[in-house]
């Protein structure tokens, strides 16, 4: 978003049978144990007020908040949840470990959150402390431990009774550390320092900044500090040697699924990889770990968001024919590239062209703030999507669990991945810049197995930019299976396009605007939108809330809403545009242009209109409707077709665009007035322009939205106003602004304007929109 156009146990499972793939796992909805890790809740503990209350703020557990099993493509029966209630201490940032931990935190909500139960601001100038007991079950006797973090933000260090067992520098990627040797058999004391600067450091902060928690003015497009732990951290036994990560591809080409068995500890050792549906198997193959193994996955069913299939998968390190690790996980057949369609350069899907339609997603919680209350909340926002008819999402800035990759693969959402971005308006230095690039390589390698992941975006707005095309060559390079955006909003703020990449992106707001493909990428507007609606009783800072352009009614926000939609599908699709991101998905913090607001408990658009939008923009890109095409060099008329006035034409008089009842028995000069050369567009050569017949040299075109008759002066916004795009109409043709589209040449009373849907002028009107702006091209009436 552009700052500048902002005031933007269950019991142990023992012994599950051997894994068979994430689906059954889910839906059995594993959660860790809770005996073998015992600390309860002190009744001391409580969440702090939330500024908004979400509908599962008050649902989250105590002592074993999110128990889903956090890692859904690589799992395993036995595990324990760490999350709950920890001691908690906050010293200075160089002091060492404190004598007593005086606070309670509830992990892993961070400690800005209310759902923490600290809820206060933390600076560059203060570490977190962590501290917890827990014991090994018995039955994991053999097996080595390993402690887990989903993510922590920034700079953590792990000790394990009083040895440190790890360090690690990253807030959105996971890491794990063998605690083996740190343990003593009985109870164990674990300790977590976090330390995390945000904005004052080099790092990948996104949208965070240190601000106050309690809702106050300001802050714009950007929001609270997430400090510490945010994701879940748990303990799972594995052998000696075991399988660490799951990279697998689908391959279109030969019906094959191509996965690389990572693995510790595995020299000599054998990866077989196993891949069914319902219980059958499909495919299975075998091979070294670290390998590329093709797994035979004959007459595959491709994912797609129609339909988000998924295999399951399972992989096992053998020793000789004896599984030494197995481990579960789940694939989604599909490809993903960028190919010519109809001679424009688009991304196609399993080989062909579907528009993307989605939203920017924040994911921002008002009890949370980086992390959802609930796994069922989690999903909700993925929900609301399909709900709304969208079939992709971007997730800006911001990184999110797995379980949230599981969620979009699930359900079926095209995912755009934005890297988090360093702090704005500073050049990173050296030591940032390896970090930068160290963090983004972990984040590909988490989630690069997940078939709703079609596009890396690296950098945002020109915030923390460099090497642009060298960093969009290596993001390609590491993962070639993916679409590679080097810069979101090439034409804001002060960004440098690298001019490599996959596609070229443009942010316009309002929009839609014209971003057009070139040769070599695809044309996608990565923002636009922003229309703000402010619902009473649902304001982070009441009265405080700002928008790209405020909405009067929910009716306004309906018809300017789908107008946009309905802009993209009729203009900017034929253009060439293959891609649009609305913004925004929710409400965040003061941010009011949100489909939903920011406690997700109001939607505040006709959720059944803005799907039929979107499943007609969709539909439109599958099935395109013939271009509309005027006789060029010829003189015509253009007739009213709203009923009860098609006697009338567009004329001019004394410069102005009216329209008059014009029949035979009109005089010559009316007759003359109401009649247009079609010529080829002025701005745009697959458009028009309408060339006054009896003051050659002129042209209609519109000025401050009144339409009227102009001499061309040359100048590219003369030429820009007076080109018409024309759309089918029923009945006739609709002619859109080139400039403005989205915006027609519309009659109200006998005046002519140029109206837009949703649009805040008399002449926006709603009723009879469609009609106004339908035009009969008829012989002329002075030949």
């Amino acid at each position: 978003m552009n700052p500048a156009h902002a005031p933007g146990r269950r019991p142990w499972s023992r012994r599950l049978t051997a894994v068979s793939g994430l689906l059954a796992l889910v839906a059995t909805a594993l959660v860790g144990a809770g005996a073998s890790a015992s600390q309860a809740a002190p009744a001391a503990w409580s969440p702090k007020p939330s500024p908004m209350t979400t509908p599962w703020t008050n649902q989250v557990p105590v002592d074993k908040p999110l128990p889903e099993y956090p890692r859904p493509q690589l799992t395993r029966p036995d595990w324990s949840n760490l999350n709950g209630i920890w001691d908690f201490a906050v010293t200075g940032r160089d002091a060492g470990q404190p004598a007593a931990f005086t606070e309670q935190i509830r992990v892993p909500f961070v400690a800005e959150s209310a759902l923490s139960g600290i809820k206060r601001k933390i600076t560059e100038n203060d570490k977190l402390w962590y501290k917890r007991t827990f014991t090994v079950p018995s039955d994991w006797n053999g097996r080595r431990t390993v402690l887990n973090f989903g993510a922590s933000d920034w700079q953590t260090t792990v000790w394990v009774n009083g040895i440190q067992a790890g360090a690690h520098k990253g807030g959105f990627d996971a890491f794990s550390y063998d605690i083996t040797p740190q343990l003593n058999g009985g109870t164990n004391t674990v300790v977590v320092s976090v330390y995390d600067p945000t904005q004052t450091g080099g790092q990948a902060v996104g949208k965070q900044r240190i601000n106050d928690v309690d809702p106050h003015p300001g802050g714009g497009i950007f929001y609270t500090a997430a400090s510490g732990i945010w994701q879940t951290v748990w303990l799972e036994p594995v052998a000696a040697a075991h399988i660490t990560r799951l990279d697998m591809t689908p391959n279109l080409g030969d019906s094959t699924l191509r996965v690389k068995v990572q693995a510790a500890g595995a020299a000599g050792r054998t990866a077989r990889i196993t891949v069914s549906s319902g219980g059958t198997v499909v495919g299975t193959a075998t091979g070294a770990p670290g390998a590329e193994t093709a797994v035979p996955v004959p007459n595959a069913r491709l994912w797609s968001p129609d339909d988000p299939f998924l295999y399951d998968v399972r992989a096992e390190l053998l020793d000789g024919t004896t599984a030494v690790d197995t481990v579960g996980g789940y694939a989604g057949m599909r490809s993903i590239a960028v190919a010519e369609v109809d001679n424009v350069l688009r991304p196609v899907l399993n080989g062909k062209f579907v528009f993307q339609t989605g939203t920017l997603d924040q994911g921002y919680w008002p009890d949370g703030i980086y992390t959802a209350p609930t796994d069922a909340a989690l999903r909700y926002d993925l929900q609301a999507h399909k709900d709304l008819g969208f079939n992709m999402v971007r997730k800006h800035i911001k990184v999110e669990p797995q379980r949230w990759f599981y969620w979009a693969d699930r359900l079926g959402l095209l995912v755009w991945q934005d890297m988090p971005a360093m702090d704005t308006g500073k050049t990173p230095d050296g030591p940032a810049r390896t970090q930068w690039e160290a963090e983004y390589h972990a984040v590909i390698d988490q989630h690069r197995s997940s078939p709703s992941l079609v596009m890396w975006v690296d950098q945002n707005e020109g915030w923390g930019q460099y090497d642009q095309a060298r960093i969009a060559n290596e993001v390609k390079a590491y993962d070639p299976s993916r679409l590679v955006n080097n810069m979101s909003g090439v034409n804001c703020c002060g960004s440098v396009d690298g001019g490599n990449g996959d596609v070229v992106d443009n942010h316009i707001y309002v929009g839609p605007g014209n971003t057009a493909p070139t040769s070599t990428r695809a044309a996608v507007l990565g923002e636009f939108g922003g229309l703000g609606y402010k619902v009473p009783g649902h304001e982070w800072s009441p009265g405080n809330g700002f928008s790209y352009e405020d909405q009067a009614s929910t009716a306004a926000l309906n018809n300017r809403f789908t107008g946009l939609i309905d802009a993209i599908r009729v203009s900017q699709l034929p253009a060439g545009l293959s891609a649009s991101v609305y913004t925004e998905i929710t409400d965040v913090e003061n941010e009011v242009n949100g489909l939903l607001t920011y406690d997700r408990q109001v939607v505040k658009v006709d959720t059944a209109r803005v799907r039929a939008a979107n499943q007609a923009l969709v539909q439109a890109s599958k099935n395109p409707a013939p271009p509309v095409t005027l006789p060029t060099g010829r003189y015509r008329s253009l007739r009213v077709t709203t009923p009860g006035h098609t006697d009338k034409y567009v004329r001019h008089y004394d410069q102005l665009a009216f329209t008059a009842v014009v029949d035979g028995s009109s005089p010559a000069v009316l007759k003359s007035d109401a009649t247009w050369k079609v010529v080829t567009g002025l701005a745009n050569g697959s458009c028009y322009s309408f060339e006054s017949r009896n003051y050659p040299g002129e042209y209609l075109r519109h000025k401050d939205f009144r339409v009227r008759r102009d001499a061309n002066d040359g100048s590219a916004l003369f030429k820009a106003d007076a080109t018409w795009c024309a759309v089918a109409g029923s009945g006739g043709v609709r002619l859109t602004s080139a400039n403005l589209p989205g915006s027609y040449l519309r009659h109200i009373g006998s005046e002519v304007w140029l109206a837009t849907p949703g649009g805040t002028h008399a002449w926006d009107q709603q009723a009879l929109f469609t009609e106004d702006t339908t035009w009969a091209v008829e012989a002329p009436w002075a030949p």
